[in-house]
């Protein structure tokens, strides 16, 4: 993940040393999830974010943005008004590194840079990947990568990347000549049900050599039956999804060349 960050940075350094009307922004904000261990809120934030982001306006009203975001999100049994809920007694700890690329379309003609105090809603959607590691304090108070214990009695570990689909709605305010700010929220549907590394059933106690393992596989408080083998651990949806809403700030690159000029000239 180092090196696609790296990568990331030196492509938007070259962009930003060839720009006509390229932003460069960061971002901050929180995070949140959709899955077995919170099936019901779609806006509970639970973690935090951070990216940087370039962003190629091809005309008023179009523009793509590619970004890097790392996030983290996590959720706990513990904090559930649901009595079974809270005896199953799952938690977790998952952090996110996305890479992703969007379209976004504006509702309202919207020129950084020229136009001083413009501003416009738009929609966005797009396609990314994410690496994510989910995790769990054992009864020893130390954390364990979740992934590695099979704790679903996976024959091989579930991957650590996922494809992710990015979609939602935002607001663009061009405040000060070149600068913007934008809040947006972002979706994410994802093709995996491990964010939280929680899916189907419990898996046979007897499977584990691991004994952290298997403590992080069946942690209910009541162990009825004794044997949980089969029976419904997660809620069975098939995938989990993931949400940033942030608030960015973003520099505006324009040349002589830059269609904007050419059009405010009109």
């Amino acid at each position: 993940m180092r090196r696609i960050f790296t990568l990331f940075l030196l492509l938007t350094a070259t962009l930003a040393a060839n720009a006509q009307t390229w932003e460069l922004g960061g971002l901050i904000g929180g995070s949140g999830y959709m899955g077995d261990l919170n099936s019901r809120n779609p806006l509970q934030v639970s973690g935090g974010a951070i990216g940087i982001f370039a962003r190629k306006n091809y005309s008023p009203y179009v523009s793509a943005r590619l970004s890097y975001t790392f996030g983290w999100i996590q959720a706990a049994d513990s904090t559930s008004s649901y009595p079974d809920i809270r005896n199953r007694n799952l938690s977790f700890l998952t952090t996110l590194h996305e890479v992703s690329a969007r379209a976004e379309v504006n509702f309202l003609e919207y020129r950084p840079g020229i136009f001083k105090n413009s501003f416009t809603p738009y929609i966005f959607l797009g396609l990314g990947g994410v690496y994510y590691t989910p995790t769990a304090k054992a009864a020893d108070g130390l954390r364990y990568d979740l992934r590695s214990g099979r704790t679903e009695g996976e024959t091989k570990p579930y991957s650590k990347i996922a494809l992710s689909i990015p979609y939602g709605i935002g607001f663009k305010y061009n405040f000060l000549g070149k600068l913007s700010l934008t809040a947006d929220a972002t979706y994410h549907y994802t093709n995996t049900d491990y964010l939280d590394d929680v899916s189907g059933t419990y898996a046979n106690p007897a499977s584990f050599t691991n004994a952290t393992a298997a403590s992080l596989a069946d942690r209910r408080i009541v162990k009825d039956p004794l044997d949980p083998t089969g029976t419904q651990r997660g809620d069975l949806r098939p995938h989990d999804s993931y949400m940033f809403f942030s608030i960015s700030i973003s520099y505006t690159w324009i040349s002589d060349r830059c269609y904007f000029v050419n059009n405010s000239r009109r």
